[in-house]
């Protein structure tokens, strides 16, 4: 209530939404109702399910810049033009400084190399995905396995961890990921930057069976990885629900780590740098809104 006070108040020539579709959206609507410009940068993820409010974007936005490529031919589906900037994350890469003595401040073996094990953030990802991913590391004992841990979950989550004893590393992924020579990653934006970063990988998803049944039912994409998603086939084996389990992800783990499905795999990451564009997408996104703003 307060903010779309100040907006009036305020008259601006544009809102600026970043994100946050729940909050944004409506801001959005009261904009526009009350004949004010908006600009949006980061688009809702309408392309994974709801594609209908595709259609309420096209009516409160007035110009959308977009963080992914395939997100301009999907608003193309409900005639409406947006702008694709590049991503932030190039920038998050650009500007990481690897640490050279990540491997000895942590121990780690600088004769093996390494397999990441990224599980992700959530409790429920952690719960149901990490156990699965540990349950191949007999099988790989000559490469040193270390798990990306987040420190806003107990200890108690990385237990199997430390009973196998595989280094638990908190808030070190980009450190982790420019040391590795392959990964097994949770779905979500980590299998993105894992890409960025040039580490072949496997995609793993496992929730209770009623959110799979749910989402299942909701999404609308053919991939759950951004890296599939952005290149629009599959270029890293996604395991989702019944088929993540040791058999299936130790095969496709030791295809990561050389041969053909390796190589094919770097190939198509050449091409996704290639697609994603250049760094500097927040200031690009600033620029072009000013150009849209000054020729009205």
């Amino acid at each position: 209530k307060e903010c779309k006070q100040d907006i009036l108040e305020y008259k601006p020539d544009v809102v600026i939404l970043v994100d946050y579709a729940g909050f944004n959206m409506r801001i959005a609507k009261f904009s526009k109702e009350n004949k004010i410009k908006n600009f949006y940068y980061i688009s809702p993820k309408v392309w994974a399910w709801n594609t209908k409010r595709a259609l309420k974007i096209k009516q409160n936005v007035d110009k959308m810049f977009v963080i992914f490529p395939f997100e301009k031919n999907f608003f193309k589906q409900f005639d409406y033009e947006v702008d694709f900037v590049g991503n932030p994350l190039l920038d998050a890469i650009r500007a990481f400084v690897p640490n050279t003595h990540f491997l000895e401040n942590n121990k780690l073996d600088t004769n093996k190399k390494i397999i990441a094990v990224l599980p992700g953030s959530r409790k429920g990802e952690v719960t149901h995905i990490l156990p699965i991913m540990l349950s191949t590391y007999g099988y790989f004992k000559e490469y040193q396995w270390v798990v990306a841990g987040v420190k806003n979950l107990s200890e108690d989550f990385y237990a199997e961890c430390k009973r196998l004893g595989i280094p638990i590393i908190y808030d070190q992924t980009y450190d982790l990921l420019s040391h590795s020579h392959a990964a097994v990653v949770t779905s979500g934006t980590a299998t993105l930057e894992t890409a960025l970063f040039n580490i072949p990988q496997v995609v793993c998803y496992k929730g209770s069976w009623i959110s799979y049944q749910i989402a299942k039912r909701l999404i609308k994409v053919p991939y759950i990885s951004l890296v599939n998603l952005v290149l629009n086939k599959q270029t890293v084996v996604e395991l989702i629900q019944s088929e993540l389990n040791t058999e299936n992800l130790a095969k496709e783990i030791e295809k990561t780590l050389g041969g053909e499905t390796r190589e094919k795999i770097l190939e198509d990451y050449q091409t996704l740098q290639q697609m994603m564009g250049t760094a500097g997408a927040s200031e690009t996104a600033a620029k072009q809104m000013y150009q849209y703003l000054i020729t009205g």
